[in-house]
Formats: structure tokens, sequence, C-alpha cells
């Protein structure tokens, strides 16, 4: 006969979630962007890859940090994206690291970042690469350029919360 004590460690282990992957889903950051400009709205991408893209972005070779986003004809473009192709690619196909990819978004997504682009003077700024299930998928950002007192200021804002956390350490002990 099997106790009660079991049963609940049983029953524990069935209702647990499973655990993620090992390792990050974020492929590649751009942490300049949000010290740079301020993010008025997110939006999630997919992005059209060729087969050795992937690849390479399952590797991890992707730097998204010179990157910026256009709109043209309607729809939507990263430029200035650097995907390394592996040194095992295919021969037959030419692989551009820099070339230009297609964003995916609605067309409601679209019609309201165009309007905020050539209004309000926003510009798009890719913010991160990550994977969502076994799609690649770009966050990227409606934001306001900062100026140099805003920027001073999050960088105050930054240290004091650092000194807080500080005091309040040692207030502890």
């Amino acid at each position: 006969m099997v106790s009660a004590h079991k049963w609940c460690k049983i029953s524990d282990i069935m209702t647990k979630k499973k655990a993620n992957k090992p390792g990050s889903a974020t492929i590649a950051l751009n942490k300049r962007a949000r010290h740079e400009y301020f993010i008025e709205e997110e939006f999630e991408a997919g992005l059209s890859l060729q087969g050795w893209e992937v690849k390479s972005l399952r590797a991890g070779k992707a730097n998204i940090s010179e990157s910026y986003i256009l709109l043209r004809d309607g729809e939507a473009f990263l430029f200035g994206a650097t995907f390394q192709p592996l040194l095992g690619a295919s021969t037959h196909v030419v692989c551009d690291p820099t070339r230009n990819r297609k964003l995916l978004l609605k067309q409601r997504e679209l019609d309201s970042i165009f309007g905020r682009v050539n209004r309000e003077g926003y510009t798009i700024v890719a913010l991160s690469l990550y994977w969502k299930n076994a799609w690649c998928k770009l966050k990227i950002g409606v934001a306001k350029g900062k100026k140099e007192h805003d920027k001073r200021d999050d960088i105050r804002e930054r240290e004091w919360k650092i000194d807080k956390a500080r005091i309040m350490k040692k207030g502890n002990r």
C-alpha cells in the first residue's frame, strides 16, 4: 500500500511545469537602444530567413547592435544586422551576412508604426532577437531619441538604485 505522503509527492511531480531547455532563448540584444532612445511601444516581428541564417542563429552568431528598421512600400525591413555564416555552410548559396531581411508584421501593426514614424517623428529600433518555440522573433520598439541630459538622468537614477540597495543591505545586518 502506498502512503498518502508518497501520493502527495507524485501529484506534485505530475503538476509541475516542464523546465525550459538549458540555455537562454535570447540570441542577441541591442543594449545601446535602451540607452539612446525612449521606447514608447514594442512589437514582436517574425523574420524572413534563409536556411544558413537559421543555422547561424542556432549557433548564436548574430549581431543587431548596428541594425535599424526602414519602411518601404508598406513593408518593414531590417538593415545592418549581421548573421555570420558557419564554416560548414552550403557552397551553392551565396551567404551575405549583412543582407536586408523582411520583417513579418500584421498589417494593423505596420499601419500603426508607419503613422507614428511619418507624423510624430519616431524611429524604429531593433531591441532583441530571440527564439519563441521554433520561430525566430525580433522585438522592435517605436522610439524617440534621448537628449544628453536624459541619459545623465538615467545614469543618476541607476546609481541611486544601487546605492539604495547597498544602504538597505547594510541596515539589515
